[in-house]
């Protein structure tokens, strides 16, 4: 599959989401608070999965834009808070549905970065033959994501989940070209619509947990 046609990903609506369950049994009851104190509101639930998901797409970012411009000791830093933040993403489904789900859940997550960051190495190299490799594994492991969540809940379509996965390697792929290329007015319009995506994802992950698991939320926000 072609950048472009996984940036064609782009317009997957919001509403495709709409009566669709996140829903997985949790691995043993141990994991889940046992007191109404542990509870939080939906809202606070979503504001803190929004920022987690908002750090992913910012620290890419930070790091495709110094890679072109030459900026080891930023690019560095970038590079290690994308694993950090992966690994809080991965994490803070833990307290839902364990570790093993979580540690699950990094190992694609990890595999989703190092697509990426290939593509982008490619991308600075002038490699079509490594662009396009990478676009295969970003391609593979939004279907493997897809396959998880849809294993956990047949509830959850594997379609539905891969859509919304190839939407997002699609804002990957086009902001990469467009800082390759310095059209930065495009960059700021994917940029846009990339973080939007995000807050449709986390909120949607949100939703689903609180219809699936609402003795784990506060009655009201």
């Amino acid at each position: 599959m072609s950048p472009y046609k996984l940036a064609a990903f782009f317009n997957v609506p919001a509403l495709i989401l709409t009566g669709v369950a996140f829903a997985a049994t949790p691995s043993s009851s141990a994991a889940l608070p046992s007191s109404s104190a542990d509870r939080v509101t939906v809202l606070e639930t979503k504001m803190a999965l929004r920022d987690l998901w908002g750090e992913h797409v910012f620290w890419i970012r930070s790091y495709v834009l110094a890679t072109h411009a030459h900026d080891e000791s930023q690019s560095k830093t970038a590079e290690t808070e994308v694993v950090a933040n992966a690994n809080a993403l991965a994490n803070s489904i833990a307290p839902f549905y364990g570790q093993s789900a979580a540690d699950g859940l990094f190992k694609l997550l990890a595999g989703h970065w190092g697509a990426v960051r290939d593509y982008n190495t490619a991308t600075l190299a002038g490699s079509k033959a490594g662009q396009d490799k990478a676009v295969v594994n970003l391609t593979g492991n939004a279907r493997e994501i897809a396959k998880f969540l849809s294993a956990a809940n047949p509830n959850l379509p594997e379609d539905v989940v891969f859509s919304l996965m190839a939407a997002h390697g699609g804002h990957h792929v086009a902001q990469i070209n467009e800082v390759a290329t310095h059209d930065f007015k495009a960059e700021a319009a994917t940029w846009q619509t990339m973080r939007q995506h995000m807050y449709v994802i986390s909120d949607a992950i949100v939703d689903a947990l609180a219809k699936q698991l609402p003795g784990r939320f506060q009655a009201k926000a």
